[in-house]
């Protein structure tokens, strides 16, 4: 007899649902804004400490600094709306707060020169420009085609998740810095016969290979750690998450992102395509491995097949006994067809999420958890 899937059970939580009237949404906007704003300050203040040399290169500084402008003016307006209708008062009131902090430290006027480059510094600038494109976008998304109506956008352990997103882009140019230095030692074995052959192909099929070629290793990185028992820990923190959405896909150990980001860089560089093929697929990456995590329940017709969707790597993460390690593959289930991990029965989602054994459910408790492990 097949194993019996189950369908999920997402409890209501009426009293922490974002609805009109209540003040959530004006109070969490602004504080959201407000905090971003205080963050963007901080970074144009101490530009060559709190941003990245790599990304102000992409961005307009002063368009930017507008947009602060009426994200700052924004966020007080909701906060005194907040703090109108909100007998709590606590969210009006940090949004405001933070808002008028920002406004002391020098606001949207703080001057946007030359900056010098600093080797080592935080991503403040990425971190900002993520969180804020990644909850309008996924945010919108999730609540027009959710896959559980009744999952919360601020659920159970999502502030641990927002601690993950942000040390994982704060630390950006570490990760490019430790990436860069092994790609510099890779040199050797660069072939720039390969590079030029690469290079002559057309831009669409060069992503395609780039595509193919980082989901091989990303696979193999993958099933190593879930093969590995001394290894598994250090991913478990990972497969913790026990509700997804889009900010799920943030929580992971350093130590992975590290390896993981490093490894993945020194392949694309083997390959040796152009620039403008490494920033789409660098693109394309980030955005599906957001989307893959996400609470996003529309079809996706024929791509299901071809590439990684939510479905599909929803059931990688689940704790029932049919998904148990499979499902590797980050951006197309090539890789799992050919090696054998593929599941995916198409009518069917998770019914529970997260690890077989539970984790702690604080940072500090999962970042030293693999390392009790090897004790």
């Amino acid at each position: 007899m097949g194993y019996q899937y189950r369908k999920r059970k997402v409890t209501p939580q009426p009293e922490r649902e974002f609805k009109v009237g209540n003040g959530r949404i004006s109070g969490y906007g602004s504080l959201f804004l407000g905090g971003l704003s205080l963050a963007a300050v901080f970074a144009y203040r101490y530009p060559s400490y709190l941003t990245t040399t790599e990304l102000r290169a992409a961005y307009d500084a002063v368009f930017l600094q507008e947009v602060l402008k009426y994200s700052m003016w924004f966020s007080l307006f909701l906060g005194i709306i907040t703090f109108l209708i909100n007998r709590k008062k606590r969210l009006g009131t940090s949004g405001i707060f933070l808002t008028l902090f920002a406004f002391a430290l020098g606001g949207y006027n703080l001057p946007t020169g030359s900056v010098e480059a600093k080797p080592l510094s935080l991503g403040m600038d990425w971190l900002i420009l993520a969180f804020l494109g990644s909850t309008l976008i996924f945010t919108a998304l999730e609540k027009i085609f959710p896959k559980y109506k009744k999952q919360l956008i601020l659920r159970d352990e999502w502030g641990l998740d927002f601690f993950y997103f942000c040390i994982n882009h704060l630390l950006i140019s570490a990760i490019l810095l430790v990436g860069n230095f092994l790609v510099a030692q890779s040199q050797w074995f660069m072939n720039s016969d390969l590079h030029n052959f690469i290079q002559s192909l057309p831009l669409v099929i060069q992503v395609l290979v780039l595509l193919i070629c980082a989901d091989f290793v990303l696979y193999w990185e993958h099933r190593i750690y879930h093969d590995i028992p001394r290894l598994w820990p250090f991913h478990a923190v990972h497969h913790s998450v026990e509700t997804l959405d889009w900010l799920a896909g943030s929580r992971a150990h350093i130590s992975q992102v590290f390896i993981e980001r490093s490894v993945v860089m020194v392949s694309l560089y083997l390959v040796g395509a152009s620039q403008a093929a490494l920033d789409l697929y660098v693109t394309f990456a980030a955005l599906q491995a957001i989307a893959i995590h996400s609470n996003l329940g529309f079809s996706w017709g024929f791509l299901k097949y071809l590439i990684v969707t939510p479905q599909y790597h929803h059931w990688h993460h689940s704790s029932e006994q049919p998904a148990i390690d499979t499902n590797y593959a980050a951006h197309t289930p090539l890789f799992d067809r050919l090696f054998g991990t593929y599941h995916m029965p198409t009518k069917h989602w998770p019914a529970e999420y997260g690890t077989t054994k539970r984790l702690p459910r604080d940072f500090v408790g999962q970042l030293l958890y693999p390392f009790n492990f090897l004790r």
